[in-house]
């Protein structure tokens, strides 16, 4: 089996999860509403933690492998692939409360008239931010599944649950894998070829 995730590594996931979620679930619907100086000043103290949070984690979880744990080898592109999804995602996670705290510095200062450019080009990239984080989480969550299914060990070195046995012996799983593992290798020639 290959090397799991530390349990600080392992807290540090989980916990984030639960407070993006919570960011996700008491955000506001109008701007109206940081008309209320106690919700407003509360936006910005979950937004300054929220941010602080994330560059930590960033700085923390960068010393471990992008396939932590795998127990067989990981093709130059896929970990390319991987790695690139992760940097997007903690751009969006970075950009999110950067973004949240100009509204709330903006909306403060009486930018509120909705044909105010600089609030209008914020609130936009806040929005690209937070759908493009919920398409990037959905991919990683859907990854870490099939890496779950193909028994690589990845799924294992994070999650406490539904631990993997070894690889698959399902023929359609390894068929899919055989498939899987040619694109990355045809990958990898190519961009070998072009340097």
């Amino acid at each position: 089996m290959g090397e799991s995730h530390t349990f600080l590594a392992k807290t540090i996931h989980w916990l984030f999860i639960l407070l993006y979620a919570y960011g996700i679930f008491k955000q506001i619907e109008d701007l109206e509403q940081l008309e209320d100086s106690g919700l407003l000043i509360f936006e910005v103290i979950f937004a300054s933690v929220f941010l602080v949070i994330v560059i930590m984690r960033y700085v923390y979880m960068r010393r471990f492998e992008t396939f932590q744990g795998a127990t067989v080898p990981v093709p130059k592109m896929h970990k390319y692939f991987a790695k690139t999804v992760h940097r997007l995602m903690y751009l969006c996670l970075i950009l999110l409360p950067i973004t949240g705290l100009m509204i709330a510095g903006l909306y403060s200062q009486g930018y509120t008239n909705e044909d105010q450019f600089m609030l209008n080009s914020v609130l936009e990239i806040h929005g690209l931010s937070a759908d493009l984080s919920y398409l990037l989480i959905v991919v990683h969550i859907g990854a870490a599944f099939w890496s779950r299914i193909k028994g690589e060990g990845v799924w294992s070195s994070m999650v406490p649950i539904w631990k993997e046995k070894g690889p698959s012996n399902n023929q359609y799983v390894a068929k899919i894998s055989k498939i899987e593992d040619k694109f990355y290798q045809k990958m990898d020639e190519f961009v070998s070829s072009r340097k």
